[in-house]
C-alpha cells in the first residue's frame, strides 16, 4: 500500500486522517486506493484509519477478522453493536478532521460512498468529516506512463473501428440494403473483439431524432435503419483487454449524404468551436503553470454555446474524468449537473464533449485530452468537418 505517499498528501492537506469504511463491497474506490484484494467479500463493517503521522488502525468484525490483514496496522476487533461505537471511539480518538467517500450535498456522486447513517454516527464521536475528493484524484484518477501508452494504442484502435462503421454505413447506403443502427452497433462490437478491446457497454449508434437523446442505445427489435439524408451519432469507447488498462472514449457525426442542410451545419460549427475553446482552455493553462478547476473548461465551452442561442440545448457537462473506467474520478468538466471545484492534475486525462441537441437531430464531438506537468494533449483523432457517409 501507498502509506508513505498518502500520508504525505494529508498532511498537505492539513487533515488528520483518512477513514476507510466498507459493507459488501459498497466502495469499490477503497480497495483501489488500499490495492486491498482481501480473500472473501465482506459481510460485516470493516474501518481502517491511516493518521497522517504514525501507524494504521483497523477495527474489524469478530465474524471476519481477517478481512484487512493485508493492510498494515494494528487491529482491534468487535462483535455486538455497543462494542463498535466503543471501537470506534478508541480509532478516531484524538482526530478532529478526518477525510472519507463523502461529497458535500452529493455534489459528486461517484464519490458519495459512505451512508448517511455512519456519518451521523462518526461526526456524532466529534469529528469533522470533510470529503475526500482531492484524495481520490491523487491516488486514483492520476496515470503513470503505462496507463497513457494503453490509453493511446486503444485511441489508435478504437479510431480505426469509428472509421470503418461510418464506411461500412455508406456501402450498405450505397447498395440499397440499408443498415440499421443495432446492426451497425453489433459491427463495432465485434471489431472490438477482433482488436483485442473491451467495454462497459456501448456504444451509441444514432440517427436523426435518436441523436437528440445523449444517452440513446439503440434497441435490438425497432431501431432505425440509416438511411440517406440523416445525420448519424456514433459514440464508442473501449479499453486493451489488459490488466490496468485505461478508455478510450470519442463521438464522431456524419451526414448519409453530398450535401447537409444549412442548420446541421451551423449546429457542428458551433458544437466545434465550443470544444476548440475548451482545448485552447487547457492548453494554455497548462504551459502557464496556471491552476484550472473543472468547471472552469465546462464554461469555456458552454459560455460559446449559449451566445450562439443553443444553450438550452445543451443539456449535460462538457466532460468527465476518464481512467480504467470510463467515467473515472477525477475532476469532471462540470457546471451543470455539478459546481465541480476540483483542480485539473498532471497526469490526468478526460474528455471534452460538448452537445447541441434539437428535436430533428443531435451533434456531440468528443474528444479526450491528457495532461502532464507541461502539456495538454489531444490524444486521439479529431473531427472537423461532417462526414460525409
Amino acid at each position: 500500500m501507498r502509506l508513505s505517499e498518502i500520508q504525505n498528501a494529508l498532511r498537505e492537506q492539513r487533515l488528520d486522517g483518512w477513514l476507510f469504511f466498507d459493507h459488501h463491497r459498497r466502495d469499490p474506490l477503497a480497495y483501489r486506493v488500499l490495492q486491498l484484494d482481501p480473500p472473501t467479500d465482506p459481510t460485516r463493517r470493516w474501518h481502517y484509519l491511516i493518521p497522517a503521522e504514525g501507524e494504521p488502525r483497523k477495527l474489524v468484525h469478530r465474524v471476519e477478522s481477517t478481512i484487512l490483514d493485508g493492510l498494515p496496522g494494528t487491529k482491534a476487533v468487535y462483535a455486538g453493536w455497543g462494542t463498535l461505537v466503543d471501537g470506534l471511539t478508541r480509532l478516531v480518538g484524538g482526530n478532529r478532521k478526518l477525510a472519507m467517500q463523502y461529497s458535500p450535498r452529493c455534489a459528486i456522486p461517484s464519490l458519495s460512498m459512505v451512508d448517511a447513517g455512519t456519518m451521523e454516527l462518526i461526526r456524532s464521536l466529534g469529528v469533522e468529516v470533510v470529503s475526500s475528493a482531492d484524495l481520490i484524484q491523487l491516488f486514483e484518477a492520476r496515470w503513470d506512463p503505462a496507463k497513457l501508452a494503453s490509453h493511446l494504442e486503444a485511441g489508435r484502435r478504437v479510431d480505426a473501428v469509428r472509421r470503418g462503421a461510418f464506411e461500412l454505413a455508406g456501402e450498405r447506403i450505397r447498395s440499397g440494403a440499408l443498415i440499421s443502427e443495432h446492426e451497425l452497433r453489433q459491427f463495432i462490437l465485434s471489431k472490438f473483439e477482433e482488436n483485442g478491446l473491451e467495454t462497459n457497454h456501448g456504444p451509441i449508434v444514432a440517427v436523426g431524432p435518436n441523436a437528440a437523446d445523449p444517452h440513446y442505445e439503440p434497441p435490438e427489435q425497432g431501431s432505425a435503419a440509416i438511411r440517406p439524408g440523416g445525420l448519424l451519432l456514433i459514440d464508442l469507447w473501449a479499453k486493451l483487454k489488459r490488466p490496468g488498462s485505461t478508455y478510450y472514449d470519442s463521438t464522431w457525426v456524419g451526414f448519409c449524404g453530398s450535401k447537409p442542410p444549412d442548420e446541421m451545419q451551423r449546429v457542428f460549427q458551433v458544437v466545434r468551436e465550443a470544444r476548440d475553446r475548451a482545448v485552447r482552455l487547457i492548453q494554455s493553462a497548462v504551459e502557464k503553470h496556471e491552476p484550472l478547476r473543472g468547471y472552469e473548461v465546462d464554461d469555456a465551452a458552454r459560455e460559446y454555446i449559449k451566445a450562439q442561442s443553443y444553450g438550452e440545448r445543451f443539456v449535460h457537462r462538457t466532460g468527465h474524468s476518464i481512467g480504467e473506467e470510463v467515467h473515472g474520478a477525477g475532476a469532471n468538466m462540470d457546471n451543470l449537473e455539478t459546481h465541480d471545484e476540483r483542480r485539473v492534475l498532471p497526469w490526468t486525462c478526460f474528455s471534452i464533449e460538448p452537445g447541441i441537441y434539437l428535436d430533428d437531430f443531435g451533434i456531440r464531438l468528443e474528444l479526450n485530452v491528457f495532461v502532464d506537468e507541461s502539456r495538454a494533449i489531444v490524444t486521439g483523432e479529431v473531427q472537423e468537418a461532417l462526414v460525409l457517409v
